[in-house]
């Protein structure tokens, strides 16, 4: 996306995309580029779709970035994890594929992403990427999930 590229989903209706790949991943500019401070959208309800069952997978995602040009535009990451929903993908590979796009997208100061999948055979799986340490002196709330218990 083009640094100075309009915003095409915000404010209009826009459909679901049909996969993560065709989904378009807009930002802004930060305006407080030069301060640290930590960005974080939590998605509780994500879903994609086991690539060997066809079965629907469920994860909790907590993303933390702190920016530095560009700030990810809201609703295109919406849509962009909506994409997910008919994505035949494992854990793994939709935590990692959600965290490189968004590094990609927003080159931001750093970026951490937790993936806390729901059990599917009594086993849970918590997938974590982070790009390096966080800055120094940043203030980095807990991610709010509990460690499984019937995780809700």
């Amino acid at each position: 996306m083009a640094d100075d590229a309009p915003l095409t989903q915000l404010g209009r209706q826009t459909p679901l995309p049909t996969s993560p790949d065709a989904a378009q991943l807009e930002r802004i500019a930060n305006p407080h580029d030069g301060t640290n401070y930590l960005v974080r959208f939590t998605c509780p309800e994500f879903t994609s779709i086991c690539p060997v069952t066809g079965q629907p997978d469920f994860a909790h995602l907590v993303i933390d970035y702190v920016p530095r040009d560009f700030l990810v535009e809201s609703k295109s990451l919406k849509l962009y994890l909506g994409a997910f929903r008919n994505h035949a993908a494992f854990h793994e590979d939709c935590t990692l594929a959600i965290a490189r796009r968004l590094v990609d997208t927003l080159a931001p100061r750093w970026l951490r992403i937790g993936g806390y999948w729901y059990p599917r055979g009594g086993i849970p799986i918590d997938i974590f990427y982070q790009t390096l340490a966080p800055p120094d002196g940043l203030w980095i709330p807990d991610p709010g999930v509990v460690p499984y218990r019937g995780r809700g």
